[in-house]
């Protein structure tokens, strides 16, 4: 299993991911020494989901906080701008702002010199690594409580190390359940349009070692009418207060599918995931990513020129649709009032 430091680390002089759009090809490092850079590897994808998101802007406010001016007011000013960027850089995951926000905080504590402020900043976007991999770990072990030694599972897009920092929110389950003695079966949706599923989820359940399958997104269905699966398991990039929650784009499908055919359907998150600001899923912002994207794979075009593409890169499950959302505080209920459980860093 990747360990926290080979997934995003804060290095002296930059902010260092496992550029997950090389994978499972290779294990490249990318690392990025300016926000300019950071902001780059996260609009590609580099790195990704809504936990590592919440780790990459708390550590790209202490990448800033390098260059920034020693005045405490200049030095004010040039964070927020350039957390404003870094929170800006994909809308949907609330962890992103969460992270420049809890780094920014840092600034509100009196310090007796630039070097103090600039410390205590990187310690904090540090630490908020770990409470994550913690956080993780925690909600594994409350999900793994749900499920027998050798169950049947499903679960869409990458949810493990790779998009917590450490660990995984929905794949730390399954991790939970390993580690356990248990043996665990996950059926792994490809997730289109950019196979997250079949290059990053696949690969961290062969890394440890878990039986899982390989699907097409539209053979979902077929699978949960054969009646063996015994429950869905999604990560979340922002939950709602009123429990709606805003998943990668096909999320929704599975969780209507889910229903019909009388399977749970288990939101899996740490409370940095929670925005108690937003009271509900019609209100959260949906990524438009590039229409290329949808129209090709690999740079290879595989649709006709003058096709247009839609490519939300997410989509919102109403609460009435989950089963439970799982937190590192334990399994949460409808109906669900979630305006308290956010951590504070």
């Amino acid at each position: 299993m990747l360990e926290p430091q080979d997934i995003i680390r804060l290095d002296d002089e930059a902010v260092v991911v496992l550029d997950q759009t090389r994978l499972p090809a290779e294990r490249v490092e990318r690392r990025c020494t300016t926000v300019p850079e950071l902001i780059d590897a996260i609009r590609v994808l580099a790195v990704r989901g809504a936990p590592a998101l919440g780790v990459a802007g708390a550590m790209g406010v202490a990448l800033a906080a390098r260059t920034a001016p020693d005045h405490p007011v200049g030095m004010r000013q040039y964070l927020a701008e350039q957390g404003a960027l870094l929170a800006a850089a994909r809308p949907t995951a609330v962890n992103l702002a969460w992270g420049v926000e809890q780094a920014l905080a840092e600034l509100d504590r009196p310090v007796r010199s630039p070097q103090e402020a600039r410390g205590r900043i990187a310690a904090r976007a540090r630490r908020i690594r770990d409470d994550e991999v913690a956080r993780c770990r925690a909600m594994g072990a409350h999900g793994a409580a749900l499920f027998g030694d050798r169950a049947e599972l499903m679960t869409q897009c990458n949810t493990g190390g790779l998009a917590t920092g450490g660990y995984g929110t929905a794949l730390g389950v399954v991790f939970a359940l390993a580690e356990g003695g248990g043996d665990p079966h996950v059926y792994v949706p490809e997730t289109r349009p950019l196979l997250q599923g079949a290059r990053l989820t696949a690969y961290e359940l062969a890394e440890a070692g878990v039986r899982h399958t390989l699907v097409t997104d539209n053979a979902t269905g077929a699978i949960l009418r054969e009646g063996a699966v015994a429950g869905i398991l999604v990560g979340a990039d922002r939950i709602a207060a009123n429990g709606d929650t805003a998943n990668k784009i096909g999320t929704y499908n599975l969780a209507v599918l889910a229903l019909h055919h009388d399977v749970p359907f288990y939101v899996v998150a740490p409370s940095s995931t929670i925005d108690p600001a937003t009271p509900s899923g019609a209100v959260i912002p949906i990524e438009q990513r590039p229409g290329a994207e949808v129209t090709g794979f690999g740079g290879v075009v595989t649709a006709p020129p003058a096709t247009t593409a839609r490519n939300d890169a997410f989509d919102v499950t109403p609460a009435e649709l989950v089963t439970a959302i799982v937190t590192e505080h334990g399994v949460l209920r409808a109906p669900y009032d979630l305006r308290s459980e956010r951590p504070d860093g």
